[in-house]
C-alpha cells in the first residue's frame, strides 16, 4: 500500500493529500478518492490544480463524480465541468439533483451548455449518449500541412485524435476518415481526402444501442466510430475506451441479472441498505412465489407419495438435474445471443440441437442413477423394496425426460424474452431452475404412474 493510500484510509489532511495527489498518476488518485466520502473527496479535489482535477473527474472509474461536483462550490464545479470531456460532463450532470443541475448549467458558457444539453437528449446506453463531441474535423479542400497545423492548435481541447474526419466543404457531411498514422506519413502538399480510403467511412447513428456499437468497433478493429445523423452530418465519435467501460458495465448488469436480482449501478460498498433490499428482495419474492408451484405439484401427487414413499428419496436428485441442465442451456444461449453467434430466427435450429443433447445427457445421468440404486440395493446400503428394479427404471426414465425438457426450455427462454423486447439476461439461473422444478416433478410422477402402476401405485 502506498503512503497516499495510508493517508487516505487513516484520516487525512485535505491540503496534504491534495499535494501528494498532484504528483500521482491520475488512475492512482482515483483509487484514493474512491476510499473517501464524497465531501472529503471534494475538499481534496478543490485544492488540486484545475487540469489535474478535470483529468480525475474524466475517469469513469471515479465512483461518485456527481456527489463530488455537488459538494464543490458552484463556481469551482462549473469551471471543472467546462474543462471536462463533453460526454463525461453530461454523465455527471444527468445524475445531479434538478436544482443543482439548473444552477450549474446556468453558470456554463453557451457552447458547453449547448453541447451537454444535446448529449442529454439521447436515450441512455445509446451511441448518442456516450459519444464525445471533441474530435478533429477538417474540410475536404485542406492539405495535409494545413491539417497538421490545425491539430497542433486544437489538440489540447480534443479528447482524442485517433482519426481526422473529413467533411464536405459545402454540405458539412462526413466524406472520409484519415488515421493519424496515414496523416503524418503523407506529403504536406497533398490533399487530405487523398489519404482517406476509397470506401465510405464506417459510421453509426445516435440511437444505436451501445452493444451494437461495441460489435461494430470489434468487427472493423476501430479505435473510434463516428456518429452521424440522417443527413450524414458528424455529431460525435464513440471511442474504444468508452466502449470498454460500457462493456464492463453491461457485463456486470448481465451477471447480476443472471444471479436472480435487478442490476445495481453503484459499487457494492456504496449501495444503500434500502436499495439493496429492494433490488434483491423483489426477485426473491417472485422466485419464492414461483417455488410455491412446486409445493402445489407435490400436493397434487400426495396420494402417489403415500403409496410409494421411496419416490421422495429421489426428488432432490430429479429437481436439481433438470434445473442444472436448464441453467447450462440458458447460459450458453444468453452469451451466444449477446455475441450474435445466434439470432432470433435461429430458435428452431437451437431447439433441434438441444433436443438430442438433452436426451443424451439425460440418458447418461439416468444410467448413473440406475447404477447407484442397483449398487445400494445389492450391497445392502438401503432396501428400496421388492420392486427396486422398477424404481431404478423410473428414476432413469424420468431423468431423461427432465434433463431434455430443461435443456430445451432453458435454451428457448432467452429467445422468448428477446422476442418480447426484454433483456435475455433476465432469464436468470434461479428463474430457470424454478421453472424446471415444477415441470420436473410433474414429469417424474407421470413417469412413475406409467411404470409403477399395478405394483407400488
Amino acid at each position: 500500500m502506498t503512503d497516499t493510500q495510508d493517508l487516505a484510509e487513516a484520516g487525512f489532511d485535505a491540503a496534504a493529500l491534495a499535494e501528494r495527489l498532484a504528483h500521482n498518476d491520475v488512475a492512482d488518485s482515483v483509487d484514493v478518492l474512491n476510499k473517501l466520502a464524497p465531501e472529503d473527496a471534494a475538499a481534496v479535489l478543490g485544492r488540486l490544480p484545475a487540469e489535474t482535477a478535470v483529468e480525475i473527474l474524466d475517469k469513469p472509474e471515479l465512483d461518485f463524480g456527481a456527489q463530488i461536483i455537488e459538494a464543490l462550490s458552484r463556481p469551482t464545479a462549473a469551471a471543472l465541468l467546462t474543462g471536462m470531456s463533453a460526454d463525461m460532463a453530461a454523465d455527471i450532470v444527468e445524475l445531479l439533483d434538478e436544482d443543482v443541475r439548473a444552477e450549474l448549467m446556468a453558470r456554463l458558457d453557451e457552447l458547453t451548455r449547448a453541447t451537454i444539453a444535446s448529449l442529454l437528449q439521447y436515450p441512455e446506453n445509446t451511441a448518442g449518449a456516450m459519444m464525445t463531441t471533441e474530435f478533429v474535423s477538417v474540410p475536404a479542400s485542406w492539405t495535409v500541412g494545413q491539417t497538421l497545423t490545425h491539430i497542433r492548435q486544437v489538440e489540447r481541447t480534443r479528447e482524442t485524435v485517433y482519426a481526422i474526419y473529413v467533411l464536405d466543404p459545402v454540405t458539412r457531411r462526413l466524406v472520409g476518415a484519415v488515421t493519424l498514422r496515414r496523416l503524418i506519413s503523407g506529403e504536406p502538399s497533398a490533399n487530405i481526402l487523398s489519404l482517406a480510403p476509397s470506401r465510405a467511412p464506417i459510421t453509426t447513428s445516435p440511437l444505436t444501442d451501445r452493444e451494437e456499437v461495441a460489435r461494430l468497433i470489434t468487427k472493423y478493429d476501430l479505435l473510434a466510430v463516428p456518429v452521424v445523423d440522417k443527413a450524414g452530418h458528424l455529431r460525435g465519435i464513440v471511442t474504444v475506451d468508452d466502449i470498454i467501460d460500457a462493456i464492463i458495465e453491461e457485463n456486470t448488469e448481465d451477471v447480476q441479472k443472471f444471479g436472480g436480482m435487478a442490476a445495481i449501478e453503484e459499487p457494492y460498498l456504496q449501495i444503500r441498505l434500502p436499495d439493496m433490499i429492494r433490488k434483491r428482495g423483489v426477485w426473491l419474492c417472485l422466485l419464492f412465489l414461483s417455488e410455491m408451484l412446486t409445493a402445489s405439484a407435490m400436493q397434487y401427487f400426495e396420494g402417489e407419495l403415500q403409496k410409494a414413499l421411496v419416490l421422495t428419496l429421489f426428488i432432490p436428485l430429479i429437481m436439481s438435474s433438470g434445473g442444472n441442465s436448464g441453467s447450462q442451456a440458458t447460459s450458453l444461449l444468453i452469451r451466444s445471443l449477446a455475441l450474435q453467434d445466434v439470432r432470433l430466427s435461429d430458435w428452431w435450429r437451437v431447439a433441434l440441437r438441444e433436443l438430442p443433447t438433452g436426451v443424451i445427457l439425460g440418458g447418461g445421468l439416468g444410467v448413473i442413477g440406475m447404477v447407484r440404486i442397483i449398487l445400494w440395493q445389492k450391497l445392502g446400503f438401503y432396501d428400496y423394496g421388492e420392486h427396486w428394479g422398477l424404481v431404478a427404471l423410473t428414476v432413469a426414465a424420468a431423468l431423461v425426460g427432465i434433463v431434455t425438457f430443461g435443456s430445451v426450455a432453458g435454451s428457448m427462454l432467452p429467445f422468448a424474452l428477446q422476442r418480447l423486447g426484454l433483456d435475455p439476461a433476465s432469464a436468470s439461473a434461479p428463474f430457470v431452475a424454478t421453472l424446471v422444478d415444477v415441470t420436473g416433478l410433474m414429469i417424474y410422477f407421470s413417469v412413475a404412474l406409467l411404470i409403477l402402476r399395478g405394483t407400488l401405485l
